[in-house]
């Protein structure tokens, strides 16, 4: 298993309020590169997009422990098998949000997708903080 982190983010709002935003797999879109996903479709527990130039990556909702953790698991069909755990730390008035995922990838596909996979969580983690400021 690779384990990839994205950096830690401040989010100017309530652990809760992060949490029932993120829940809602729909909202996934507000966070991710415009110019790098298309095809992005949704319902409140499952998405699907197309990340340029490569694979369509499925997401589902898997479980969680309200309102510090959101557990999402890649759905049949993703180049490689993941979880990614987002976690929401309660941080006062506001939160502290990182992603991690445990990805099932052998080491040559690792070497090809672990950086672009660091970059889109950080992209991630950046724009959450962005939507909440």
């Amino acid at each position: 298993m690779t384990t990839i982190e994205s950096n830690h983010v401040e989010v100017a709002a309530k652990q809760l309020e992060v949490f029932e935003f993120l829940k809602d797999l729909r909202n996934l879109h507000e966070l991710l590169p415009q110019d790098k996903v298309s095809e992005f479709q949704a319902d409140e527990n499952q998405c699907s997009f197309k990340v340029m130039g490569a694979y369509t990556i499925g997401l589902e909702h898997h479980s969680e422990d309200a309102p510090s953790n959101l557990v999402l698991k890649s759905k049949d069909g993703a180049p490689f098998s993941f979880d990614l755990d987002i976690k929401i730390d309660e941080l006062n008035d506001q939160s502290k949000v990182h992603l991690v995922s445990q990805a099932d990838i052998n080491p040559f596909m690792k070497m090809m997708v672990e950086k672009p996979l660091r970059n889109l969580f950080n992209y991630i983690a950046d724009q959450l903080h962005k939507k909440f400021q």
